[in-house]
């Protein structure tokens, strides 16, 4: 892979003035997602380049989070950013019931990667109304009302995608009218089916969604949505043959199976999608993040001829302002053609293979509160525990405040240490850009181990 431009040797210039005057602005107008307000404390950003940003103080961090699991070639690419430049200076903006050149060009560069027939791709701001409109579809297509949705998954913000989600997020909003049903999807590790081995954690979790489609009644059921590595819930890499086996059951029962690819396509898993992994075909797929990096909001689902077909005559009642917005297009076509000339899909696989897996394997073993290292590409989660035995977890499910002080100051260290986590209740995922390279990775668990050593004085 060509390295790009990286800010690993650039000491940021302090300006603490300059960060104060954002930081109160910050705090005077922006109302942040998914935060109490007057208990938060936003970091504010100078810049960012590469695998690292940094603040006005000078302070440097190597990001593991790739932002919120977007920025999957990093972060200020300077192709992506010409080509975003270019066109705002083409044509910054059109209505989306026109055919556009880097419209027209994201959709077919997309097409020519998505599995199977998915060749048709209507485009949204984001993952949330990407899910919102692939249900729309399925329900539309099979004039069924239900979805089914596994516990340990997200799905977006939105009204229906949020009640689809399968954690705690959904609770403030989900009032039992949605239509969604939710079932245990398979996670050996903390099985609900008493398996010892993968082949029985995925026999069992395939009898068990069929028991869960057989008490529903198939014939209500419109859309079974799997999010096909779930990403915040903890990055659990489907057993061999599960996915085949759901897709086989919506066979069976005439459900639209839609796989949820906003945090785990374009190159995250080591693949251009993590369908790949497994040779599987949804009749919908959502995709968004890595699909330009995030460096313009867009969104989208990949949509199966069958489906399409239902369209064909019949208008499709939905439709957004900035559908296939050109920026955010032609933010898209560079990132995919960046991707594909500089390696960055075989770097996260190889890399993932070579070195996260082995690297995170040989922290495990030095550290107590490791209980699990799963992943793959450069898409990893260190599940911590206070003890390998029981594996009980660090913290309680949705830990908060005093609860969760174990993980709070094991991310803490980690920023210490130069290192900006991604931690998610008692996990934390290594999800660095699909661009990172050996060097850092190295440098990421050294600020990992040092981490870890906090969390170990809370185990048992």
């Amino acid at each position: 892979m060509t390295p790009q431009p990286s800010s690993a040797h650039r000491a940021p210039q302090p300006d603490p003035e300059a960060g104060a005057a954002v930081k109160a602005a910050d705090r005077a107008h922006v109302f942040h997602s998914w935060s109490a307000q007057d208990l938060i404390d936003p970091p504010a950003v100078a810049g960012a380049e590469g695998s690292y940003f940094w603040d006005y103080d000078g302070r440097r961090y190597l990001d593991f989070s790739s932002g919120l699991v977007f920025t999957n070639i990093g972060y200020q690419h300077p192709k992506v950013v010409a080509a975003i430049q270019e066109q705002a200076a083409t044509l910054a903006t059109f209505a989306p019931a026109f055919a556009v050149e880097a419209r027209s060009e994201a959709a077919r560069l997309i097409a020519e990667r998505t599995p199977g027939d998915l060749d048709k791709i209507f485009f949204t701001n984001g993952g949330a109304d990407a899910v919102e409109h692939a249900i729309r579809m399925a329900r539309l297509h099979t004039g069924r009302p239900k979805v089914l949705s596994a516990y340990r998954s997200y799905h977006g913000g939105t009204q229906q995608a949020v009640n689809i989600t399968g954690d705690p997020r959904r609770w403030a909003s989900d009032d039992g009218a949605a239509g969604v049903v939710h079932f245990w999807a398979p996670y050996l590790y903390r099985s609900r089916f008493y398996a010892q081995t993968e082949e029985e954690e995925c026999a069992r979790a395939l009898e068990h969604l069929e028991t869960t489609i057989a008490f529903e009644g198939p014939a209500t059921i419109a859309a079974l949505i799997l999010e096909t590595v779930p990403g915040t819930a903890g990055i659990m890499v489907p057993p061999p043959g599960y996915l085949a086996g759901v897709r086989e059951l919506c066979d069976k029962y005439g459900i639209v199976f839609v796989l949820d690819e906003v945090m785990a396509g374009f190159g995250r898993t080591g693949e251009w999608f993590a369908a790949d992994l497994s040779g599987v075909v949804p009749d919908l797929m959502t995709f968004a993040k890595g699909v330009n990096s995030g460096y313009v909001p867009l969104g989208g689902v990949a949509i199966s001829g069958e489906i399409a077909e239902t369209f064909g005559k019949r208008p499709y009642p939905g439709g957004l302002t900035y559908s296939g917005h050109p920026l955010a297009c032609a933010a898209a076509v560079a990132t995919i053609n960046v991707m594909a000339e500089e390696g960055v899909v075989e770097n996260a696989r190889r890399l993932g293979a070579e070195v996260v897996g082995p690297g995170l394997r040989e922290l495990a073993e030095r550290h107590p509160s490791v209980g699990e290292v799963r992943g793959t590409g450069m898409f990893w989660a260190l599940e911590l525990v206070k003890n390998r035995e029981t594996r009980e977890p660090l913290v309680p499910y949705n830990a908060a405040g005093a609860a969760n002080g174990p993980m709070a100051a094991f991310g803490a260290a980690a920023k210490a240490h130069g290192l900006w986590p991604f931690i998610n209740m008692n996990r934390t995922h290594v999800v660095p850009p699909c661009t990172v390279t050996e060097a850092e990775l190295k440098e990421g668990f050294a600020a990992l181990d040092a981490a870890l050593s906090v969390a170990d004085e809370h185990t048992e």
